[in-house]
């Protein structure tokens, strides 16, 4: 297994998921490093090269966790919202389900 090449992939890999916002696919890669690093690592020390590669996969991987705490935020600030404005919502449904049927709740 050509150890730079792989951590290069996984690195690029990353990089795209982040890009796209493709959570699931972060979540994959994820998984992914988890099972692969300890195997890279075992196969003896790393060159100078390999390093570099494990560097920048290391710095895209605090990357994907910068942009999964922002979005985990914003996400958290929606659904915040959406619970302040539930009564509204719900009056809101009431009275264009009157004006459907006509009836009077």
């Amino acid at each position: 297994m050509d150890r730079q090449r792989t951590l290069l992939q996984m690195t690029q890999k990353m990089s795209a998921a982040i890009a796209s916002e493709d959570w699931k696919t972060l979540a994959a890669i994820n998984t992914l490093m988890v099972a692969t690093l300890p195997q890279l690592v075992a196969q003896g020390p790393l060159s100078a090269a390999e390093r570099a590669a494990l560097s920048a996969l290391h710095q895209m991987h605090n990357e994907a966790v910068r942009r999964c705490n922002l979005a985990t935020d914003a996400l958290g600030r929606k659904l915040q919202e959406m619970q302040a404005n539930k009564e509204g919502w719900l009056a809101y449904a009431l009275d264009s389900e009157h004006a459907d049927t006509g009836i009077q709740a």
